[in-house]
């Protein structure tokens, strides 16, 4: 899900990381709203809210919300900005930092929640600011890394784009598009999966409280450890068949037979150069 960039990334990859995180984007959206009573996934109420404020020249609060949208705003600048200074080094770190980064802010959110809120004005204000700031970070990293096919922290674009498709799909010709086709897949699973997360949120936060962002953290886990693991059954695999090739046996390989069994041929294979 996130070792793939740009082009080189399969729709199942995008699918994979569209539905994952679309479901913790909805949670979060959700949870944030029967909390602080304030969406945190997009920012298009709030820059409907910074114009009312403005105009009825309450400065404090352009302030604030101001401060939010930039936040949102920061989140997918630091998160591209890792991707792109990074992504050569390791892509597997550069993709998953963000994560991390969005991790480290709703489990801030979930234990102060959990264990330091008095349901303050401040406080509400500042844990909306790191919740926002959060999702920018998602949203940066998945447009990023999928070019720009990615984005889940809202349904907007998402609704538009498939309204569009859908459209084109009463002709034939695009029925049989291929590209099209994947697309609107994709696009369907964003936006199930997006209010999957949003009723699980509604169901489970009068039981779970400020703890909902511990699920929700586990859940971005599991797209970091997905690859994760991906990446030590390849380097796995790569070291076995060098074992087998020079017939260099090491304990990965040596316990790979013993679990496996070792494979028996008909007639031993020469190689050309061999005769």
């Amino acid at each position: 899900m996130l070792r793939n960039y740009s082009n080189s990334r399969t729709l199942g990859d995008n699918i994979r990381l569209g539905t994952l995180t679309a479901f913790t984007a909805g949670t979060i959206n959700i949870a944030s709203l029967l909390i602080f009573l304030s969406f945190t996934s997009n920012v298009t109420g709030h820059y409907a809210i910074l114009a009312a404020e403005i105009s009825k020249g309450n400065w404090t609060q352009v302030a604030v919300v101001g401060v939010w949208i930039f936040l949102f705003f920061f989140g997918s600048f630091l998160s591209n900005f890792i991707v792109i200074n990074f992504n050569k080094k390791s892509k597997y770190f550069a993709h998953s930092m963000p994560l991390v980064l969005e991790i480290i802010c709703l489990l801030f959110v979930g234990i102060y929640g959990q264990f330091y809120y008095q349901k303050t004005l401040e406080e509400t204000e500042y844990l909306v600011a790191l919740m926002l700031f959060a999702t920018g970070l998602q949203n940066g990293l998945t447009a990023s890394i999928s070019n720009f096919s990615v984005k889940t922290t809202h349904l907007t674009g998402t609704t538009t784009d498939l309204g569009i498709l859908l459209s084109m799909f009463t002709q034939k010709k695009y029925r049989k598009n291929g590209e099209l086709i994947g697309r609107a897949k994709l696009l369907m699973s964003i936006m199930a999966a997006y209010v999957l997360g949003a009723v699980f949120s509604g169901l489970t936060y009068y039981y779970l409280e400020f703890r909902v962002f511990y699920v929700i953290s586990l859940c971005l886990l599991t797209v970091i450890g997905y690859d994760a693991y991906k990446i030590h059954i390849r380097h796995f695999n790569t070291r076995y068949r060098y074992s087998r090739i020079y017939k260099k046996p090491t304990l990965l390989a040596y316990l790979y037979d013993k679990v496996h069994g070792i494979p028996k041929r008909k007639e031993k294979r020469t190689l050309v150069f061999d005769k």
